[in-house]
């Protein structure tokens, strides 16, 4: 059986750096995924699914959130190893629930923990804006990230705190510390 972690956080956090590191630190038990990477793959792979998930971005839409899920389970069910990091993910009370639908009628893959790496959004704003590399990244930009990222925040640690699934990780720390805290964590739960 799978073991899913799902490791939310806002924009400048540190989630995908932190969990790319967890994974290539532990590479013969854990692997990193992150949501774009999966249908990126899954298009590349030039398979039914890919073909559908290309209809839909190389017009600019957004993919429906069922194959999104799909595409997301078959990649964690492929995985090499058992233990399956996944950022960014869920972003919304529909792909909360949606996960949720899907995770309980598949045995093969268990929701271990939902890790949020809390930042205040000053910190995420310094990241964001100090790392800019482009032109989405302004504070006209920043601030409609974080209000996506924050408006469904509440509905989601509500649901997985319920389940007594939510480990809350300060990231306003070196992202060693972070690091660390969150490995051990995820080892002391497989």
């Amino acid at each position: 059986m799978k073991k899913l972690f799902l490791i939310i956080g806002a924009p400048g956090s540190g989630k995908t750096t932190d969990a790319e590191i967890i994974a290539e630190q532990n590479s013969d038990i854990i692997n990193h995924f992150s949501t774009g990477d999966m249908l990126r793959a899954e298009v590349a792979s030039e398979s039914e699914r890919g073909k559908t998930i290309n209809s839909f971005i190389s017009k600019g839409n957004i993919v429906p959130i069922e194959i999104v899920i799909e595409t997301i389970v078959v990649a964690i069910k492929s995985a090499p190893n058992d233990v399956v990091i996944l950022d960014g993910y869920p972003r919304s009370e529909e792909q909360l629930l949606t996960l949720d639908k899907y995770l309980q009628t598949e045995d093969s893959v268990k929701l271990v923990s939902v890790i949020e790496v809390e930042v205040s959004e000053e910190t995420a704003r310094d990241r964001v804006l100090g790392r800019a590399r482009g032109a989405d990244d302004n504070n006209e930009v920043f601030d409609n990230r974080m209000k996506v990222y924050t408006d469904p925040l509440k509905i989601i640690q509500d649901f997985y705190s319920e389940k007594s699934l939510l480990k809350n990780i300060s990231g306003e720390r070196t992202i060693e510390e972070i690091v660390l805290e969150m490995e051990t964590f995820i080892k002391s739960k497989i």
